[in-house]
């Protein structure tokens, strides 16, 4: 462990900070589109910035908030040191960074509290974990996305696998608990997708969308 024990805490609010840089607010700030809360579903992700027509900006918004989910649990696995995945304190650390950065993107002190829904985030946090696991996970979203034509749906079967698959790699340790706790919540803020595939009203992968959900030009 590279940090004593109080200074290494200074990586959970580090981490929060980190996860509330809402990447699909500053990349339409740049490239001056509209701000995605104020069009189509409100969610600053890149499956809404998408309805502006422009892919580079979703692109650059899915790749952002991916790797700020990487960075910071991949920097304090480094500063933490290989102890950091086991039942330890540094463990204990790592999990509270984890929840740190998650949090963050769902609620950015930066940006009102206003965050998305989790998906890209969550999927850079476990690649940060463990490269392995990551892929895993990503190959369970392709997957089902292929078969299923839900984007939502693929996300949740991602998520509960994610933490099934962390049990299989390294046994139960504290980082499970961790992923799951992101599975749940990723499972809360696509509550009203949920209600969506339970009707059948969920839009399919590569869908028309609805006019009234495009963003304004």
């Amino acid at each position: 462990m590279f940090l004593h024990f109080p200074l290494s805490l200074l990586l959970i609010p580090l981490a929060y900070c980190i996860g509330s840089i809402s990447f699909a607010v500053v990349v339409s700030k740049c490239m001056r589109l509209p701000d995605p809360h104020s069009y189509g579903s409100g969610n600053p992700g890149a499956t809404n910035v998408l309805r502006t027509g422009n892919k580079l900006a979703a692109v650059l918004t899915l790749i952002g908030d991916a790797l700020k989910g990487f960075v910071a649990v991949m920097a304090a696995r480094m500063i933490l040191g290989d102890a950091s995945l086991t039942s330890t304190t540094e463990s204990w650390i790592l999990c509270a960074v984890v929840m740190a950065v998650f949090l963050g993107h769902l609620f950015p002190v930066f940006h009102g509290f206003k965050g998305g829904k989790g998906v890209a985030t969550a999927c850079g946090i476990l690649f940060g974990v463990n490269w392995i696991l990551g892929l895993a996970t990503l190959c369970t979203w392709v997957i089902v996305a292929t078969f299923m034509r839900y984007s939502s749906l693929a996300a949740l079967a991602a998520a509960s696998f994610g933490p099934i698959y962390f049990v299989f790699l390294f046994g139960f340790q504290p980082m499970a608990l961790a992923l799951l706790a992101v599975c749940l919540l990723l499972m809360w803020r696509h509550r009203g997708n949920i209600r969506n595939l339970m009707n059948g009203t969920e839009s399919r992968i590569g869908s028309n969308q609805d006019p009234k959900n495009k963003a304004p030009q």
